[in-house]
């Protein structure tokens, strides 16, 4: 197992946050791979548009009973001068049309929507902003009294409680339940440093981290099981940081170990170059 290697890579990315953060001069590693090109942060909380959604959204309306509708809208759009034109007392107030309305308007003076997320209309012939109002979010709201955290809940729970809806799939539900479990409920989930949801990039990392196959393949409890392994012996390998890795976060750092090493074994190349 491969567990010093991905131990390195993770050091040394959040080194480089460290490092640029300080307003040390550029540039802020030696390795070639991490100053060319992007990487996520080792922990998703200090990302650029998770900071801004914790910041203006998640402290200030914590204990809004309606918080978890405010993340889904937050992250399809996932784009801080959306969402701040735009506002979270329309969402959570539910206003569709006046929402419809400036989100149209907005997307006439640039995007709308972050292009590090995918979000599609799953096959409607619609226009997205009318698909994402009408087939996702109105469904949701209609169904928000069985939809908001309770105490006692699992992030796993959860995660399948939202996969159920339309436009919610199984990465985008779990990006959700990755802002909620900062705020109660979810806070005190049982699995809250244990569980996570696998995505393509993370099972191929798992993958070369375990000198498997690139792409073979997992099934869902197996992948978990031996993340919850793999967790247990990197965390022997890492600095006491302010937070300890948690499932969510390692999951993320697999995916981008897995970019990390399709460069360094010259198999492609990440989309984005560091700027």
């Amino acid at each position: 197992m491969r567990t010093k290697d991905l131990a390195k890579f993770i050091n040394e990315r959040e080194r480089v946050r460290e490092n640029k953060e300080a307003k040390k001069p550029w540039p802020w590693t030696k390795d070639p791979i991490l100053s060319k090109y992007r990487f996520c942060n080792v922990h998703r909380e200090d990302d650029k548009v998770t900071r801004w959604i914790t910041h203006n959204w998640r402290e200030p309306f914590e204990e809004s009973q309606e918080l978890w509708f405010a993340i889904v809208f937050a992250r399809l759009f996932n784009l801080p001068r959306t969402l701040s034109e735009v506002g979270i007392n329309d969402v959570m107030l539910w206003r569709p049309e006046k929402l419809r309305k400036r989100l149209r308007e907005l997307r006439e003076d640039g995007p709308i929507f972050n292009g590090a997320y995918i979000v599609s209309t799953n096959g409607k012939a619609m226009d997205k902003v009318d698909y994402l109002i009408q087939c996702v979010l109105g469904p949701l709201w209609a169904a928000r009294k069985g939809l908001r955290p309770t105490k006692g809940i699992t992030l796993s729970y959860y995660h399948e409680k939202l996969m159920q809806f339309d436009g919610l799939g199984s990465f985008m539900a779990a990006q959700v339940v990755a802002d909620l479990k900062y705020v109660e409920p979810l806070r005190s989930a049982s699995d809250w440093y244990t569980w996570a949801a696998s995505g393509p990039g993370s099972r191929r990392g798992l993958n070369r981290v375990f000198d498997r196959p690139v792409d073979a393949r997992w099934y869902e409890p197996e992948w978990l099981e031996q993340l919850t392994k793999l967790r247990a012996a990197l965390l022997k390998n890492l600095p006491p940081w302010g937070e300890e890795l948690h499932a969510q976060d390692l999951q993320n750092c697999l995916c981008e170990f897995d970019k990390y090493e399709r460069v360094r074994l010259g198999e492609g190349r990440p989309k984005q170059l560091y700027p």
